[in-house]
C-alpha cells in the first residue's frame, strides 16, 4: 500500500493523477446536480424521473459507442500528454454551456434542462478521448511492477473524486455548481499541461474516420484474443450493473426510502468510497501481481449484497404524511444501517472485481497497442451499459418497480461470475502451457 501510495510523488504520475481526478470530480458533480434537480424538483412522477436518468446516461454513454475506435487509434498515433491538453481545454467550453443551463434551470426549468442535456453528451465525448489514455499511459510512464499499483490509484482516486462531487452536488445549489464546474475545468487545464510527454511507441496509425468500421475493426482486433474477450466481457457486465444502480437509485431514494436528494447524494457517495476502497484493497491481496483469481468470489458477493439491498428495502418505514427523510432523520431510523451496510458491501465487492480486470488488460498486450484495447473495451463496455439503461427504460413503462430492477442485477451477477471463471480458467491454462506443464 505504501509503495502504491509513493507514486503520488512520481513526476510522471502525480499530474496524470491529478487531471483524471479533477475531470472526475467535475463530471460527476455536473451530471449529480443535473439528475438531483431533475429528480426532486423538474419531475413528480417515479417513471419519468427513472426514464429522465436513464436518457442522462444513455447520451453520456453513446460517444464512448460511436467514437472509442477513433480514439484509440488517435492515443496510439500522437503523443498522448498533448491530446489530454487538446481534451481539458475543450472541458472548459463544455462547461461554460453546462454552467449557462444550471443557472436557467430555476427559472427556465426545460431550457436548463435541455442545455445540460448537450452538455452531458459533449462531456461523453470529452471522456471518450481522455479513457483510453489514463490507462494505456501508465505502462508507458511506470515500471511494470508498479502498473497495478498505478492503476489502483487511479481507481481509487477515480471514485474519491466521484464521492467528493457526489456529496458536493447534494448540497449547493444550481448557480454554486454553475461557478464550481467553470473553476475546476480551469484548473484541470492547467494540471494536464504538467504531464510529462508520451510519445507514440510504435509506427504510425492509419487513422480510419468511419466510426462503425473503425469499431468493427477495433473489435475484431482484440475480442479474438479469449483472455481479452473474457476480461472485457467481464468489465463490460460490471458497468451494466453499475448503470442500472446509479439510475435507480435518486428515484428509489426518493419514492422507496422518501428522502431527500442529500440522501440520495450520500448513497451515491457511500457507493463511490466502497468501490474506492474495494481498489485498495484487492491490490493488497494481489500484492501488486496482475490476476482475476478473486474475480468471481468478488463479483459474487457484490450480487449477494444487491440482494441484501433488495430485501431491507422492503421492510423500509415511509416518511409520514409525503414528507421526505433528512440525511439525520434517515440515519435515526432503526434499519438505516442495514441499508448503507449493503450499499457499501456491494460497492466494495464490485471495486475488488473490476480494477484487476483493468490492470490485465493494458499489460496482456504490447505498450503500443494499450490504447486501442481500452478503447475496444470502452465500445463494449459502452454498448452494455446503453443496454443497461434501455433495460431501465423498458422496465419502468412497463410497471416493474426499482426494487424488482435490483434482483435484475443479481441475475447480472452471476453472468459477470461465470465469465471471470472462464478468464481464470484461460489464463491458467496459458500460464501453464508457457511453463512447458500443459496444451496452449
Amino acid at each position: 500500500m505504501q509503495a502504491s501510495l509513493r507514486l503520488l510523488t512520481h513526476r510522471k504520475f502525480l499530474p496524470l493523477f491529478t487531471t483524471q481526478f479533477l475531470g472526475a470530480f467535475n463530471d460527476n458533480l455536473f451530471k449529480t446536480a443535473m439528475i438531483l434537480f431533475a429528480t426532486f424538483t423538474v419531475f413528480k412522477d417515479p417513471r419519468q424521473e427513472s426514464s429522465f436518468n436513464a436518457i442522462a446516461t444513455g447520451l453520456f454513454i453513446l460517444p464512448f459507442f460511436l467514437l472509442s475506435a477513433l480514439s484509440g487509434q488517435l492515443a496510439d498515433h500522437m503523443d498522448k500528454a498533448k491530446i489530454i491538453r487538446m481534451v481539458k481545454l475543450a472541458e472548459i467550453g463544455i462547461m461554460i454551456v453546462g454552467a449557462i443551463g444550471l443557472l436557467l434551470c430555476e427559472t427556465f426549468p426545460m431550457t436548463g434542462v435541455a442545455l445540460m442535456l448537450v452538455a452531458v453528451l459533449a462531456m461523453g465525448v470529452h471522456s471518450t478521448f481522455f479513457g483510453p489514455i489514463k490507462y494505456a499511459i501508465l505502462p508507458q510512464h511506470l515500471d511494470e511492477d508498479h502498473v497495478l499499483g498505478g492503476t489502483g490509484l487511479v481507481e481509487a482516486g477515480t471514485y474519491i473524486a466521484i464521492l467528493a462531487g457526489t456529496i458536493v452536488a447534494g448540497w449547493i445549489d444550481p448557480p454554486m455548481a454553475a461557478g464550481a464546474v467553470l473553476l475546476i475545468a480551469v484548473i484541470g487545464w492547467f494540471s494536464g499541461r504538467m504531464i510529462p510527454p508520451a510519445p507514440r511507441l510504435g509506427p504510425p496509425v492509419d487513422l480510419d474516420f468511419n466510426m462503425f468500421r473503425a469499431s468493427w475493426r477495433l473489435i475484431n482486433a482484440t475480442m479474438h484474443i479469449r483472455r481479452l474477450f473474457l476480461a472485457i466481457m467481464s468489465i463490460s457486465f460490471f458497468w451494466m450493473i453499475a448503470t442500472v444502480l446509479v439510475i435507480i437509485f435518486p428515484p428509489l431514494v426518493k419514492n422507496d426510502f422518501t428522502s431527500s436528494k442529500e440522501v440520495a447524494s450520500m448513497f451515491l457517495a457511500i457507493f463511490s468510497v466502497g468501490v474506492a476502497v474495494g481498489s485498495v484493497v484487492i491490490n493488497r491481496l494481489l500484492q501488486g501481481h496482475v490476476s482475476a483469481r478473486y474475480a468471481p468470489i468478488s463479483v459474487l458477493m457484490m450480487g449477494a449484497f444487491v440482494w441484501f439491498f433488495e430485501y431491507v428495502s422492503g421492510g423500509w418505514v415511509p416518511a409520514p404524511g409525503g414528507a421526505l427523510y433528512t440525511v439525520s432523520e434517515f440515519l435515526a431510523e432503526p434499519h438505516s444501517w442495514r441499508v448503507l451496510f449493503a450499499l457499501f458491501g456491494i460497492a466494495l465487492f464490485g471495486g475488488m472485481f473490476v480494477v484487476p480486470l483493468y490492470a490485465f488488460m493494458t499489460t496482456t498486450v504490447a505498450k503500443d497497442e494499450a490504447a486501442r484495447t481500452v478503447a475496444a473495451n470502452n465500445v463494449v463496455n459502452s454498448g452494455a451499459m446503453v443496454f443497461g439503461a434501455l433495460v431501465i427504460l423498458g422496465a419502468t413503462g412497463a410497471g416493474l418497480s426499482n426494487r424488482l430492477a435490483l434482483l435484475v442485477v443479481v441475475v447480472m451477477c452471476v453472468f459477470s461470475a461465470a465469465l471471470a471463471i472462464m478468464l481464470q480458467r484461460a489464463c491458467d491454462r496459458e500460464h501453464r502451457a508457457a511453463r512447458g506443464h500443459g496444451l496452449p
